[in-house]
């Protein structure tokens, strides 16, 4: 058996669904990468624009210079169960959460820097074995200067969709991608050429904030994966109604291609199992999470990005597009108590939002009576704009 094939049936063996092989030649998007950075469209994600990072993404042999080839892994994490006759729907959320978030499958179960680094040290390993002696190597799984998709596509794994996920023609785009930079020479594997999107358009069409753009590439500054787990100040007010009801991350764009809900299955590996408490969060009752209940909840699930203040501001946005003009108490109450107890800026701000969107008379006396005792500037500019009617005001 050749080392190419030894190496791919223990990737296979060790989880990773897709595996493929590529050169460590200058990616064929770099250019496009370029004007996307140009563009500013990376928003406030400043390290993917430093000469550092540009220069490695021109080249994997500026990562490690022994470099011969690129294993390209892909390991399946759950696709959301979102099927309606024809066409793809919302999971339906359980009777019993009506005021549940959504949260992107990939985060439903651990934390895929926690899984995927431990089964690329064992394949390294394997490689290393195989080989009679140490092999130079770096592996990265959404964490290094490389451009992941671009190596994807020429490692044979796909095809770059109009929704810029790594889509394969008979299992989806419901993969997290990792890469093992190897001073190892592998039988290299034919890019996939294809364009197999054609005229279909349901992807740009889904987005709720329009953030796909034509070259497939991703305005980050009104994605809502960008919005919810990215950026750290506040989510521009304009946008926060297109959020809807997503705590953490988006899977709109994936949902509706037709490559996941016709064709892809839907094994996953167990270490992405999902936990209900993850993948629908009761709001009212994490809107109240001190630091040491969101750690602990979160400790081994990528929602932790997120960190605490951003998460709770996502779910004061929820929470407000969810009860927008309902006056519902127990909304109420528990925005509430944030806007008048939370040490978090950010977080009063988005709860003061939340309140003008779901309207009534104690909301509007609690914004007055906070327009009058806080002390954040930025909180009370919120307060003023909700007092003036929210976004749902008719």
């Amino acid at each position: 058996m050749s080392l190419t094939k030894a190496v791919k049936q223990e990737a296979q063996r060790l989880g990773f669904e897709l595996v493929g092989v590529t050169t460590p030649d200058p990616p064929p998007h770099f250019e496009i990468f370029m004007n996307w950075l140009e563009a500013g469209r990376q928003g406030e994600m400043g390290y993917l624009e430093t000469g550092r990072s540009r220069q490695r993404r021109s080249d994997p042999r500026q990562i490690l210079p022994e470099c011969r080839s690129i294993l390209v892994l892909g390991m399946r994490y759950p696709p959301p169960e979102a099927f309606d006759g024809d066409d793809p729907g919302l999971a339906p959320r359980p009777g019993n959460l009506p005021l549940a978030g959504r949260v992107a499958s990939y985060a439903w179960g651990a934390d895929y820097h926690d899984v995927l680094p431990e089964r690329m040290k064992a394949l390294v390993a394997f490689i290393e074995s195989q080989a009679g002696q140490p092999v130079p190597n770096r592996w990265y799984t959404d964490t290094g200067p490389i451009l992941e998709r671009d190596l994807a596509q020429r490692a044979g794994l796909g095809w770059i969709g109009k929704n810029t996920c790594l889509i394969h023609p008979q299992k989806g785009s419901y993969f997290l991608l990792a890469e093992i930079l190897l001073g190892l020479e592998l039988a290299p594997d034919e890019p996939f050429l294809p364009d197999r999107c054609g005229t279909c358009t349901r992807c740009l069409e889904a987005c709720p904030t329009s953030c796909i753009l034509p070259d497939r590439t991703i305005d980050a500054r009104r994605c809502i994966s960008y919005l919810t787990i990215e950026l750290k100040a506040a989510i521009p007010s304009d946008l926060r109604p297109q959020i809807g009801e997503w705590v953490f991350g988006c899977d709109v764009c994936q949902q509706v291609c037709p490559w996941n809900w016709r064709f892809a299955g839907q094994e996953v590996d167990p270490a992405f199992t999902p936990h209900l408490g993850v993948s629908l969060p009761e709001l009212i009752r994490e809107l109240s999470f001190s630091p040491q209940e969101f750690n602990r909840k979160f400790k081994a699930s990528p929602v932790k990005r997120a960190k605490r203040r951003g998460y709770l501001r996502n779910v004061a946005v929820v929470l407000g597009n969810l009860a927008a003009g309902s006056g519902n108490p127990d909304v109420i109450d528990a925005l509430v108590r944030v806007l008048q107890s939370e040490p978090e800026a950010l977080v009063r701000a988005h709860a003061a939002w939340a309140l003008g969107c779901v309207g009534g008379e104690t909301a509007q006396r609690v914004l007055a009576q906070a327009a009058q005792s806080e002390q954040d500037a930025g909180v009370r500019t919120e307060i003023q704009a909700a007092l003036a009617g929210g976004p749902y005001a008719s």
